[in-house]
């Protein structure tokens, strides 16, 4: 286990005291989650360098300022409120989705450090963020069910981070965490170069709902939790297997949102590794 990723699992300890965290600081520095550069014990802006966390943009308020989809929670271009271009052409079979992000150069390494370098000592901030941000979805939820792995992909990278986000979410609402209701049963391979219709098509029968969770969906207003949002397939494909199950409802809540084709502050290299 690298130092950064011990030092964060260290802390999460309740048993600890503070003069045990105090050399904990001293033995294994605080990083910051996003650069990863040496931050002290008491200056951390929730988990962010003075420099990074200026940097990050938050799309729900107090930070956030800009007006959202109503169904998907994309930043929209202009001014007014309502429907993006997407939505409009296509509605999401999910009721709704809300980010705590925009997924850009400022955010992506943040979400692949989590994701891809251990930093999973991120996940009880990262969980905060997505509470604030998604109030209005995780009102009324029964269930937060993580979008699934493929056994493969698991293997590999040895935990789901979409799992770890919905039992942080759960550990801090009370709502319960289904972190195997679904399943992926066929290896999908890389979205990062498809289209929207390709990534619908390449998720086609990829996801399911595991052996003996139908029963235990059904009646429930369902929450998916994912690390990143980019064209809603992903989402789309869980959204259709608890509806099949008999979920009564179903929303979204990532921890970043890919900006839209045609966002005016959309930057390059934003899309999701």
């Amino acid at each position: 286990m690298k130092a950064s990723a011990a030092s964060g699992l260290l802390r999460g300890l309740h048993f600890l005291t503070h003069p045990l965290a105090v050399m904990l600081d001293w033995a294994l520095p605080r990083r910051c989650l996003r650069c990863g550069v040496s931050v002290s014990g008491g200056a951390p802006l929730a988990g962010l360098c003075p420099d990074c966390w200026p940097q990050v943009r938050f799309l729900t308020p107090p930070f956030g300022t800009r007006p959202l989809c109503a169904c998907c929670g994309v930043p929209l271009g202009g001014v007014e409120s309502g429907v993006c271009s997407a939505c409009t052409r296509q509605k999401p079979r999910f009721r709704r989705a809300r980010a705590a992000l925009l997924y850009d150069e400022i955010s992506k390494p943040l979400v692949l450090r989590f994701k891809q370098a251990d930093r999973t000592e991120g996940a009880a901030l990262f969980a905060a963020w997505m509470v604030r941000a998604g109030g209005e979805v995780l009102e009324g939820a029964d269930l937060l069910v993580p979008v699934p792995l493929h056994r493969l992909r698991l293997l590999g990278r040895q935990f789901n981070q979409a799992a770890l986000l919905a039992q942080a979410i759960g550990r801090q609402t009370g709502i319960p965490t289904a972190p195997t209701a679904l399943q992926r049963i066929r290896a999908t391979g890389s979205q990062k170069q498809r289209s929207r219709a390709e990534r619908r098509r390449n998720l086609r029968h990829a996801i399911s709902v595991a052996p003996g969770w139908a029963g235990q969906l059904a009646g429930k207003h369902i929450v998916v939790v994912d690390d990143v949002l980019t064209s809603g397939a992903t989402l789309d494909a869980c959204t259709t297997c608890l509806l099949q199950a008999g979920a009564t409802s179903v929303q979204a809540l990532v921890l970043a949102r890919v900006p839209a084709p045609d966002d005016p502050e959309r930057q390059i290299g934003a899309r999701p590794d």
